[in-house]
């Protein structure tokens, strides 16, 4: 069942619940109205008779019923009166109250109301000289019946229309309610894999479906960058591992084709150990190139930069031993203004790379200098080395791209790809200054552990 069909019915059915709930009420409070004013009157009926006949001497029987008929009387309205014995001391138009009925009904009290078939009573005490007489009115309520019998009808077409009413207005209702998530859906269906840069329409952003919407569109955000991370490493891959995996097909089947001697076997077998060690680098930055774009959530925890990147230094420099890399920093009063929220191995990849770049294609001392400013940490890496050009600056974070003055230097164009990320993770601000044949200077800025949590 739809869901715009089963709002429809059961918003009929609670209209249709209400209404009669309140057709019930106004209909009993209706007849209880009706029914005590009646009872009034008939009250007041018994009153006027006992007057006139005990009270008014000069008023018998026979004059008695001469007044009565001269005067409004009810629909078959009937007309007991008895003494303190239940002796019948005068009765007009009497037939439900009998001798039996006078008995069992007189000693129940004063007002004591009571209905035999279609009629209604009264029993009134009426007492006069220390005497107690009984006068007993019963009469049929017409009015009462007919007006009963036109609110029964009134109510009835009102239920049946109302319901009717309930019924369109409620489909319409549901599908004017439902009309976003069928909007959703259809939107859902145009979206596959080649489509996924589609997004839903979120209305006003504030209610539940709204939120539903922004919802699948953050849902459809994360597949698009798992599907854009998987092509780009199958592209990557595929490109990057082709080459070496051909020389190495190459090279194996040059050594089976013919007898070799041993030094010749042993340079093919260094050759081919060189691109073993070369493909494993490849993978090893092409995985952690895809394990850092597939982690969006970082876990970050207080830790100390400079410690990061000495961390750094020390592994880089037993890569290039002669190498002088000099830390600049002067060390703030307050240690906890070096603290910065970030991930250690990730961070500490992340300087790695740039201090062996800067080793790599520069001859001269690499200088890391960090300054402390406002809560900010900056971290300079510079060096004299050949440079980018400043054509090519704009291309350096792309994967597999390097600049053209450097093809001679072994690498793969992976490392400063794996930096922006990095960088871009952590919110770094990440600026890189260079001139060809002068060198080039990286500048990081960290934002303070205290500022971050201001921030926050």
């Amino acid at each position: 069942m739809y869901i715009k069909t089963k709002l429809s019915i059961e918003f009929t059915l609670i209209v249709t619940g209400i209404l009669l709930f309140f057709s019930g009420a106004v209909y009993y409070f209706s007849y209880s109205t009706q029914y005590n004013k009646f009872a009034d009157n008939l009250t007041k009926r018994a009153k006027n008779t006992a007057i006139l006949l005990i009270n008014m001497p000069e008023v018998d029987s026979t004059l008695l019923k001469k007044i009565q008929q001269s005067t409004f009387n009810w629909a078959k309205e009937e007309i007991v009166v008895t003494d303190s014995e239940l002796n019948i001391l005068y009765s007009n138009n009497k037939e439900f109250l009998t001798r039996e009925v006078i008995s069992q009904n007189a000693v129940k009290g004063d007002n004591y109301r009571f209905a035999i078939s279609e009629k209604d009573g009264i029993c009134y005490k009426h007492v006069f000289k220390d005497q107690t007489y009984t006068v007993m009115v019963m009469a049929y309520d017409k009015n009462r019946k007919e007006n009963l019998s036109e609110l029964q009808k009134i109510l009835l077409w009102s239920i049946a229309i109302s319901i009717l009413l309930s019924v369109f207005l409620s489909y319409l209702f549901a599908k004017k309610a439902i009309q976003p998530i069928t909007q959703i859906i259809d939107s859902v269906k145009e979206i596959n894999s080649s489509r996924l840069s589609n997004r839903l329409d979120d209305g006003n952003k504030k209610d539940e479906i709204a939120q539903l919407a922004i919802t699948f569109n953050q849902m459809l955000t994360n597949l698009e960058i798992a599907f854009m991370n998987q092509e780009d490493f199958v592209a990557n891959a595929s490109h990057e591992l082709r080459t070496p995996l051909s020389v190495m097909i190459v090279e194996s089947d040059y050594i089976l084709s013919r007898e070799q001697s041993n030094e010749n076997y042993k340079k093919h077998t260094a050759n081919m150990l060189s691109d073993l060690k070369k493909l494993n680098t490849q993978l090893t930055s092409l995985l952690e190139l895809a394990q850092i774009n597939q982690d969006n959530s970082v876990q970050l925890s207080s830790i100390r930069i400079d410690e990061i990147v000495f961390n750094a230094i020390h592994q880089i420099k037993g890569k290039y031993a002669d190498r002088k890399i000099i830390p600049v920093i002067q060390y703030p009063e307050n240690e906890n203004d070096l603290l910065v929220h970030g991930n250690a191995g990730m961070l500490e990849m992340a300087f790695q790379n740039l201090i062996d770049n800067a080793c790599k294609f520069s001859d001269d001392d690499v200088i890391i200098e960090f300054a402390l400013k406002d809560k900010s940490i900056k971290i300079t890496i510079s060096d004299k080395g050949v440079g980018i050009p400043s054509n090519e600056i704009e291309n350096i974070y792309k994967p597999f791209n390097r600049a053209s003055n450097v093809r001679y230097k072994s690498g793969f164009g992976i490392g400063l790809s794996l930096v922006a990320k990095i960088f871009e993770l952590h919110n770094v601000v990440f600026n890189v200054h260079s001139t060809e044949n002068k060198g080039t200077r990286f500048e990081m800025t960290f934002i303070g552990s205290d500022r971050l949590n201001q921030h926050k």
